[in-house]
């Protein structure tokens, strides 16, 4: 951690059963009192949320304990990973308030250790080099109820083993034709184990090795013997590598080397969210969204487009806790810690979406006042602003009916409302275009209700708000759904694929919303509370000439009044 970032993560951590582990190791000595852990993505993809809950998991472990935590690539699939990953997963590791200091390591830097430990494999007579395809192993492999059966070549001497694969290092053949395999156990209930794929090769030109290497060890071989030279004690990841654990351990001991722990935790899954690299990189390059950081995306470069914050993100991750037990965590939630934090950051503005004229017929034609409106409530400190107030104004749509549904307390003729910070004022008239649809309202004020309150102590039900139309400034606004339609996205009809669940109305662009002339100066990554409609940020791609909000997440919160009951 970074002591001189205010923003970074407080050192204490929750109480869950890595930390558990962890303070029993440090009880025992048995790491001499070191804890050391590793952040270990592998650059063929951009982060996702899921990736923050190990972020804050792995450095904030190691920062309660005062221990250290490096981020390493393993970057062991040439094909898949590319410069631009890197860097993406670098600036968002910090933007979640997190440094790594010097400790950047990547598996390509330890190729030339990797390729020693195979030999060594070899000559051990624990590991051989197969001829078998890909296919054919998986034939020979068995399944879980049958056991696997032996590679014809699986008793090639040593000797032959240790000529082949450094033939296969030096590029004598093509693709998939060899692999070299550790030698095992066949008939190993846990299929890992049956003399898994150490190295394949792969003619492929490495993002940081260039074409030095036509052979690649596989993640299995590479991940846990780079924990081993970098030292690290506790090797922390999802339980998805549970079954890896014994392949982890095999490998490490018969090489004899520094023999890190696992340690399998749940990951984090979402309602309406996939969170799979392969399938997000299926939504980029077949133009279903906009990119990596398109904000309906669960991309931290996505949500972070659309106005997450990192103290959001780090407060979600530790509410929901570390667990050895696969569950779904409502979308909800995440929302909910969204809207805690902006609530207390965010500046108060006015901002019509939808505009309505409203004339006010007894307000002096040119005048203008300024309106006294307040920039944070959460916060005194924020002060306040002067809002222009005219005769003419913009409102939302939906505050006028005509014809008003029960319960419905906006304007309608010959009702009064508050008009925020501003008059009470009374509904007139009405006028429509030759389609029926109402363009104009007509209204007057009193002038005794200035600042939004009637000296006759007469109440009104309704507050809405408004812009100026002589002072608005134009912006389009991005109002964002769920990106997919069922809570489990996964899961299809026969015979389709989750791109059938798509929501086709994931995203609704708002052309002419009308700002307070304050937002002129909004600068991209700025958020706000658009009064009565959500917290919305500047976009990456806005401009002086073109004012574009993305709407991070609305008012409603549910979680909020759950939480309310709960206490």
């Amino acid at each position: 951690m970074n002591p001189s970032n205010p923003s970074a993560p407080p050192a204490a951590g929750p109480s869950n059963f890595v930390r558990d582990i962890i303070l029993e190791d440090l009880k025992t000595n048995k790491y001499q009192g070191r804890v050391h852990t590793r952040f270990p993505p592998e650059p063929n993809g951009y982060l996702h949320i899921g990736h923050a809950k190990s972020i804050c998991l792995n450095f904030g472990l190691a920062a309660e304990f005062g221990g250290k935590t490096n981020l390493r690539f393993d970057d062991t699939n040439p094909e898949k990973e590319e410069t631009e990953y890197v860097d993406s997963i670098m600036d968002n590791v910090r933007w979640l308030g997190f440094d790594w200091e010097d400790r950047l390591f990547y598996a390509s830097d330890y190729f030339p250790q990797l390729y020693e430990w195979a030999v060594d494999l070899i000559r051990k007579g624990k590991a051989y080099v197969c001829d078998l395809t890909a296919d054919q192993v998986r034939q020979y492999r068995g399944n879980l109820t049958e056991p696997g059966k032996p590679s014809p070549y699986r008793d090639r001497t040593i000797h032959e083993n240790l000529e082949l694969f450094e033939r296969m290092k030096n590029g004598e053949f093509p693709d998939g034709s060899r692999t070299l395999r550790a030698k095992i156990d066949m008939a190993s209930p846990n299929l890992n184990m049956r003399d898994p794929v150490v190295y394949r090769i792969l003619h492929a030109d490495h993002h940081r090795t260039g074409g030095t290497w036509c052979i690649y060890p596989m993640y299995d071989f590479a991940h846990g013997e780079s924990d081993s030279i970098e030292k690290i004690t506790h090797s922390i990841c999802t339980l998805e590598f549970e079954d890896h654990r014994p392949l982890y351990d095999w490998y490490v001991e018969q090489l004899g080397i520094y023999h890190p722990q696992q340690i399998e935790f749940d990951r984090l899954n979402l309602t309406y969210t996939l969170l799979s690299k392969r399938k997000l990189l299926q939504l980029v390059q077949n133009g279903h969204v906009r990119g990596w950081d398109d904000p309906r995306m669960p991309t931290l470069s996505g949500i972070r487009r659309r106005g997450y914050t990192p103290e959001a993100i780090r407060n979600f991750c530790k509410a929901i806790g570390v667990s050895k037990t696969n569950g779904s965590i409502e979308l909800g939630l995440l929302e909910h810690h969204v809207r805690e934090d902006l609530n207390r950051r965010s500046p108060r503005v006015m901002a019509v979406l939808r505009p309505l004229r409203l004339v006010i017929d007894n307000y002096p034609e040119g005048q203008v006042e300024e309106m006294e409106a307040v920039n944070n409530p959460e916060d005194a400190s924020a002060g306040t602003r002067r809002v222009p107030f005219s005769r003419v104004l913009y409102i939302e749509q939906d505050d006028f009916r005509e014809v008003p549904p029960k319960q419905y307390f906006r304007l309608t003729p010959g009702r009064e409302v508050r008009l925020r910070y501003g008059y009470f004022v009374t509904c007139t008239s009405a006028v429509k275009n030759p389609a029926g649809e109402v363009v104009e309202i007509h209204c007057t004020y009193d002038p005794a209700t200035r600042g939004g309150n009637a000296p006759d102590g007469r109440k009104v039900k309704s507050t809405i708000h408004w812009v100026s139309a002589a002072h608005a400034i134009d912006a389009e606004v991005r109002l964002y759904d769920n990106l997919f339609t069922r809570e489990d996205p996964g899961q299809t009809e026969e015979g389709q694929d989750f791109i059938a669940n798509l929501n086709p109305n994931s995203l609704e662009v708002v052309a002419g919303a009308k700002l307070e002339p304050s937002l002129a100066s909004a600068a991209a990554g700025d958020r706000y509370q658009f009064e009565r409609l959500g917290y919305f940020a500047v976009d990456s791609d806005s401009s002086a000439a073109r004012l574009v909000f993305n709407r991070t997440v609305g008012l409603k919160d549910a979680w909020a009044k759950i939480e309310k009951r709960g206490k």
